[in-house]
């Protein structure tokens, strides 16, 4: 860890409360997250959780730490039996079709891949040897080849949630199996049922419960002990609790230093759902915004927080995505020749104590906010603002007269200030591989979309104003200004030019009035940020 950079703190839901990050191996992180269920389509609320642990996964990079990431795809699953009957494909095949997609969103979204990324059908060993080892330890009993966990035989059940069993309600969400010997006890191993995937075990055919998988695939490759589990926060219970209680089960020494839950997402307020019309695929959404866009409106909202999704706040993150990489590309025009003129020079440049100031801030807010518990809002709206806003001050200085030393001066104060934002993006995971033009070009075409106008449209649009200006008939020249700005297109007078580029819509800054469009967009809310939809289904 670098001199004078904070410890690194976490807020760990086991204490509940925020600890300094010790790894138990110096140097080595081991990492687990719970993946998805892969039967279809993954929604805003896995994009929350994935996309908060990849900066997870960055900065633990960016402090020095070689990081063991894994995390899980379910492939065998109630939900997906039952849409591969629906559909009358294979179970396998469509879980393996939803993994692919799966993965194309996450590479959309710029989330780095894991180390591992197991599958529960290529681990049906790991598991049943797991399930062996809880019977032999006297914590499991087989009924009519099910397999079943004693929570009784675990006197710490609830030691993460909190949760008491006579909390457990038996009967409330599923029928009481008189067969159990505690309705809370849950099923470790499933004895097949006709038409379903089936495995051989010493207890008859079946195929996993849910929750050992995860317990299973963690030891096989982070050992029983590791350092960070992760998921959304809807796995507290049951999942996660039941994790602890087979995992220390299977082994005594079982143990897992920091368990870290990211908050919900909802839209209008309310629990993202299918039967309410406010539940988004991550694939409805990109399809009318950058993903770049969603990711900075994700980070808008600190991980542990509730995030509402709304339209204002997506084309907010949108304009903020175009700003940053207008910003980057104006820099990158600057100073083409400039670059040369320093390095020919031979000599030390100087850069401006302004620029020393904003640099030294950037960096400061940084390593402050992303040790405490990665603090992401903090960081896009105050110094990145405040860098970017120099940058483009930096840039329009460039295009004025001066002294030779000066402009070499003020250069290089932009060549350091921009190294030092592009590297604070990268961890955040904003920038993209892709050239600033091609981003650039692709926020514009997912505008056109928007607002449902092709360019050859607006440039139509840009003539009629300019014969209307010429004409002094301002008032309609406004018009078609306001016309295009209403639908988030913003025309810009540069010299004798008009140039366009995406803005938010203007009705959208008024309370209750909804965006003109021709695709279907996710319905608004009017006081948006952040989710509660579960990250694993």
């Amino acid at each position: 860890m670098a001199k004078g950079r904070p410890e690194f703190q976490v807020y760990n839901t086991m204490t509940k409360q925020k600890e300094i990050f010790k790894p138990r191996v110096d140097g080595k992180v081991g990492m687990y997250v719970c993946g998805v269920t892969s039967y279809d389509l993954s929604h805003i609320g896995h994009a929350r959780a994935y996309v908060a642990f990849d900066v997870l996964y960055r900065y633990l990079k960016y402090l020095g730490y070689e990081v063991v990431y894994v995390r899980n795809f379910t492939d065998v699953d109630d939900k997906i039996i039952r849409r591969a009957n629906e559909t009358g494909e294979d179970p396998k095949a469509l879980s393996a079709r939803f993994c692919e997609e799966f993965l194309s969103d996450m590479s959309d979204l710029q989330c780095l891949l894991p180390a591992h990324q197991p599958r529960v059908t290529d681990h049906m060993e790991q598991i049943k040897d797991m399930i062996a080892q809880i019977i032999d330890n006297g914590c499991a009993y087989a009924v009519d080849g099910d397999v079943y966990f004693s929570v009784d035989k675990f006197p710490n059940y609830g030691i993460l949630s909190g949760r008491k069993l006579e909390d457990n309600r038996a009967g409330e969400r599923v029928a009481v199996d008189d067969r159990k010997r505690n309705p809370a006890d849950f099923a470790l191993w499933k004895a097949s049922k006709p038409g379903e995937p089936r495995w051989d075990s010493p207890w008859g055919p079946g195929r996993p419960g849910w929750h050992i998988e995860c317990s299973a695939m963690s030891a096989h490759y982070l050992t029983h002990t590791f350092d960070i589990h992760g998921g959304g926060m809807d796995l507290i219970f049951p999942h996660h609790e039941n994790e602890i209680a087979q995992s220390c089960a299977a082994c005594p020494d079982s143990k897992i230093n920091y368990w870290m839950h990211n908050g919900f997402v909802t839209a209008n307020d309310e629990k993202m759902s299918k039967s309410l019309g406010n539940f988004f695929t991550i694939r409805e959404v990109t399809k009318l915004y950058h993903p770049l866009a969603l990711r900075y409106f994700l980070l808008g909202t600190h991980y542990r927080s509730p995030v509402n999704y709304s339209i204002s706040q997506i084309e907010i993150a949108s304009e903020a995505v175009f700003y940053i990489y207008q910003t980057l590309q104006d820099c990158e025009e600057a100073l083409v020749t400039l670059k040369e003129e320093i390095g020919a020079s031979g000599k030390t440049v100087r850069i401006i104590p302004a620029a020393q100031e904003c640099i030294a801030k950037l960096q400061e807010e940084f390593e402050t906010k992303l040790a405490d518990d990665l603090h992401t809002p903090t960081i896009l709206n105050s110094s990145l603002q405040e860098a970017l806003r120099f940058m483009n001050s930096s840039v329009n200085m460039l295009k004025k007269k001066q002294q030779k030393q000066q402009q070499l001066s003020n250069a290089q104060s932009l060549i350091d200030l921009q190294k030092e934002t592009k590297q604070v993006l990268d961890v955040l995971g904003l920038l993209s591989i892709s050239s600033y033009a091609e981003v650039l070009q692709q926020l514009k075409d997912k505008a056109l979309i928007r607002a449902g106008v092709t360019e050859d449209e607006i440039s139509h649009q840009i003539g009629e104003r300019m014969l209307a200006r010429k004409a002094k008939e301002f008032a309609k020249s406004d018009q078609i200004r306001s016309d295009l700005a209403a639908k988030g297109i913003a025309l810009m007078d540069v010299g004798k030019e008009t140039v366009w580029r995406p803005c938010v819509p203007v009705q959208q800054e008024q309370p209750n009035v909804a965006v003109a469009t021709n695709e279907k967009q996710p319905a608004p809310t009017e006081n948006g940020q952040s989710s509660a939809a579960p990250v694993s289904t």
